[in-house]
């Protein structure tokens, strides 16, 4: 894998993208939690990887834009991490019952 290039900051850097990336791919994808548990098994050494994979502020954020589910988004409105992920999916919600 790419963290074993020994340009540690460019390694974590393209490794950070690449999980971007393909969460965002998979988000709604029945394979998403094999892929997530397979790539936070990869990444378990490096903490600022792992905290990226974890529902992170950026991945709730990215979930609220894609998701369709009124369960999901009323549980990122009610519990999301930060103000922005809450308001972000109230306002999906509404969108849903125009």
């Amino acid at each position: 894998m790419i963290l074993r290039d020994p340009d540690e900051a460019m390694a974590r850097s393209a490794a950070a993208r690449h999980l971007d990336r393909r969460a965002h791919q998979l988000l709604t994808d029945p394979g998403f939690g094999d892929w997530f548990h397979a790539m936070a098994t990869e990444v378990g050494e490096h903490e600022f990887l792992v905290r990226r994979l974890h529902a992170s502020d950026w991945f709730q954020r990215t979930a609220v834009q894609i998701l369709t589910s009124p369960a999901a988004l009323r549980l990122l409105a009610s519990d999301g991490r930060t103000r922005r992920v809450r308001t972000a999916a109230d306002h999906q919600l509404a969108e849903q019952r125009r």
